[in-house]
């Protein structure tokens, strides 16, 4: 009977709350009665209240780091353990970083590649489909893997993403390998890095960069594609509920030669329940998908509807796209409908000073550059009527 008066007597000092020994006594009455000891309460008790762990960095001193860029709307992120050279050169790359596949003496895999870092799995995750040096891989987050060879090395993304390094790799699990040449890079880089470089609106190229060594792939969407599937999808969703929404999916998707989805959409800006609306914007697009079938005389007849419609801005931002299409005498005719709606106007009058000057009436084009001067809101805007003024007088096209 002595043994649990001597543990309540270390609980004392342990724990001075008075609601605690309250507590303890009836727990340790009703233990005694069961002639039970509290030895196990009291390393239960221990270890919760000093067993939790406190934060530090990551062993050996390596940085966490991620590293994301979007190509065309498609998001890459790769999450890593940066390990620095540390006074080891020469000796991180058939080294440290072991060449192929071996057996590190720890999990289940006898033969491991490097885990393209340090600590815990590197993973790289893409938000579409996309291709690595030419080959598919799909959208999802994968382990990223390196096994070095001579002058190259084999790049392996697994669709095991959550074990800890490469020490649990199963090639049963690839999703892909490609194999890519290594390059020497001639500064050193203490902190292994990933960077993107080389982009293109469907491309980038990322490099794995440490000590003195790059190791480079491309990766590559297909942005139409994944462009025109996220416009179907947001088009279901709250977004779809404005016309705008509509002809902005449908000019891309003429633009991009696809003019079934464009009449679709185009048709919905127009007429789609609830969303429809005939306004300029709407049926101005509707005409040019229209043009870019070779519909001509549709295309005439809605643009002959959409341009009463038209505001200022939208008359003369529609004069200037004619021009911009080699249509100077069919600019002019819309500078001069604009004018004659919104006289006296320095945006009318730059309008006409522009499409005179496209069917290379100086004459004209310079009167109406002097009647916009002093309607100039701002000093840049002076001093461009100022430059054209001095451009016409040269004889030269202010377009």
């Amino acid at each position: 009977m002595q043994a649990p008066m001597k543990i309540y007597t270390i609980h004392q000092k342990l724990f001075k709350s008075k609601k605690f020994i309250f507590y303890f006594q009836h727990l340790n009455k009703f233990f005694m009665k069961q002639k039970i000891y509290l030895i196990a309460i009291t390393i239960f008790l221990s270890n919760c209240a000093f067993s939790q762990s406190l934060t530090t960095p990551p062993d050996g001193g390596n940085k966490k780091a991620s590293v994301s860029e979007r190509i065309g709307i498609t998001d890459v992120t790769i999450h890593y353990d940066r390990p620095g050279v540390k006074g080891r050169e020469g000796k991180i790359w058939n080294g440290l970083v072991h060449t192929g596949f071996k057996d590190l003496g720890f999990g289940i895999s006898t033969a491991a590649p490097w885990r393209g870092g340090a600590n815990e799995n590197t993973t790289i995750s893409f938000s579409t489909d996309v291709t690595v040096e030419g080959k598919p891989l799909a959208a999802g987050t994968y382990g990223f893997f390196v096994a070095m060879g001579d002058g190259e090395a084999t790049l392996i993304f697994s669709n095991n993403s959550t074990s800890w390094g490469s020490f649990f790799y199963d090639p049963k699990e690839d999703a892909l390998r490609v194999t890519v040449k290594t390059e020497p890079l001639n500064e050193n880089v203490e902190w292994l890095k990933y960077e993107f470089m080389n982009e293109t609106p469907n491309s980038a190229v990322i490099a794995l960069m440490w000590e003195k060594l790059k190791i480079p792939f491309k990766v590559e969407v297909d942005y139409p594609k994944t462009q025109l599937a996220m416009f179907r999808n947001e088009l279901k969703s709250s977004k779809g509920f404005n016309a705008d929404a509509w002809v902005q999916a449908s000019n891309f998707a003429a633009n991009n030669n696809d003019f079934e989805d464009a009449d679709e959409w185009s048709d919905y800006s127009i007429n789609g329940r609830f969303v429809g609306q005939k306004n300029f914007n709407t049926l101005s697009n509707k005409a040019m998908i229209l043009q870019k079938e070779n519909k001509t005389s549709e295309a005439d007849a809605m643009m002959k509807e959409a341009l009463p419609l038209g505001s200022m801005q939208d008359l003369h931002n529609y004069g200037k796209q004619l021009i911009s299409e080699k249509k100077p005498k069919e600019a002019l005719e819309i500078f001069k409908m604009n004018a004659q709606k919104n006289p006296g106007q320095f945006t009318t009058d730059m309008g006409l000073v522009r499409g005179y000057s496209a069917n290379g009436d100086y004459k004209n084009a310079l009167k109406y550059a002097k009647l916009a001067q002093p309607l100039a809101p701002n000093k840049l805007n002076k001093d461009a009527v100022d430059k054209m003024i001095e451009d016409l007088n040269a004889g030269k096209d202010i377009n």
